[in-house]
């Protein structure tokens, strides 16, 4: 299989879908790789390294998209990268379908399949694929949140950790999965007051055995959740719904309740938001006001630190590239039902439910594309 890696054009995106060593086990399996020129320059990456890994290198994204069997990315395909997608393509990259209905009409149109990394899952439930970038991002929450609550950047001007005399900001986790977790354990670490809300009471055992005293956990009824965001300093969103849009759990009334100039971080903005107010900024513009609450809503947290996300995210997808290559996506799928959960577009056909339930789209079985 001929497997093709574009340099990505979201902005300030600096990841990278394929690692020099990624290259070279594809090559090592038999297949061809090619990458377009610069691609992993902003993870570190040069175009040598991919060579010397055995991999082309092209100067545009056109050729890879024209040539490769197999599109690998890290972020869901720009409407200039989608006009390139094909019938009989694989893209295999991050999609977050749910709130965008432009790119998933796109999708359908082009006849492509694409498997998506957030739906896949693993035997325990887990999502193996969006794990990686989940622990980043939930470790980077607070120190964007801190620098959000800087003065000079509208925010109330609380350090994390306080001094000897002042108090720790006061900061409320929504959610206790792998974000929320993450984000828990580094605001704690940078000396703040933690609360973590959740709905599963096993999974509040669980932390609370893990953890015990270094955060506070409580169950996310919607009194305690609007009693806890009142009196936050910083309100980190790390809900998630696999593959569907994230609930809104905070309403726009309810900042008039919060402290002037808090901040709010919303890890859930791929999926929407979980915060009625939120929107998608980038690194360049991240932060925005609303009703004196200042809102960080980058949709791509982990590009900001896009070596270690690269690799982290590589060290996940590699083996699901290697299979998907060595026996084709429909034999790959056929043979293992968690990576058949990460397909949700095929030749024209939606195929993921949770996306057609957000958007009001028919789907189509994967048992049947599989068979």
């Amino acid at each position: 299989m001929l497997i093709g890696c574009p340099t990505e054009i979201k902005p300030q995106e600096f990841r990278v879908g394929l690692t020099p060593n990624a290259a070279a086990e594809a090559v090592a399996h038999g297949h061809s790789v090619i990458v377009q020129a610069g691609a992993g320059v902003g993870a570190g990456f040069d175009d040598a390294a991919y060579i010397a890994a055995g991999a082309g290198i092209v100067d545009t994204a056109a050729e890879v998209f024209a040539r490769a069997d197999m599109i690998v990315k890290v972020k869901e395909p720009q409407a200039v990268e989608r006009a390139m997608l094909r019938e009989g393509q694989l893209l295999f990259t991050y999609l977050h379908l749910a709130p965008d209905p432009e790119q998933t009409r796109d999708l359908l149109a082009s006849g492509v399949t694409a498997i998506a990394y957030e739906t896949v899952t693993a035997p325990d439930g887990s999502l193996p694929l969006l794990a990686p970038m989940s622990e980043v991002a939930g470790r980077l929450a607070p120190q964007m949140g801190a620098w959000t609550l800087q003065k000079a950047n509208g925010g109330r001007g609380v350090l994390m950790g306080g001094v000897p005399g002042v108090g720790p900001a006061e900061v409320v986790v929504i959610g206790g999965g792998v974000v929320g977790t993450h984000a828990a354990r580094i605001a704690a670490g940078m000396g703040a007051r933690v609360t973590v809300l959740d709905r599963s009471l096993p999974r509040i055992r669980h932390l609370d055995e893990v953890f015990g005293a270094t955060f506070t956990t409580r169950y996310a009824s919607r009194a305690a959740t609007a009693e806890e965001v009142a009196r936050a300093d910083m309100v980190i969103g790390a809900v998630l719904v696999p593959g569907a849009a994230a609930p809104k759990l905070v309403s726009r009334a309810q900042l008039s309740d919060m402290k002037p100039g808090a901040a709010i971080v919303d890890v859930a903005i791929d999926q929407g938001g979980c915060f009625e107010t939120s929107r998608a900024t980038t690194h360049q513009d991240p932060i925005y006001e609303v009703d004196g609450i200042m809102h960080y809503c980058v949709a791509n947290m982990p590009g900001a630190v896009a070596r270690t996300s690269t690799l982290a995210l590589s060290n996940a997808t590699l083996p699901y590239m290697l299979t998907l290559a060595d026996k084709g996506w429909r034999d790959a799928v056929a043979d293992d039902p968690h990576l058949r959960a990460g397909l949700n577009v095929h030749a024209g056909k939606l195929t993921y439910r949770a996306v057609g339930e957000a958007l009001g789209l028919p789907v189509t079985d994967t048992d049947l594309l599989a068979a």
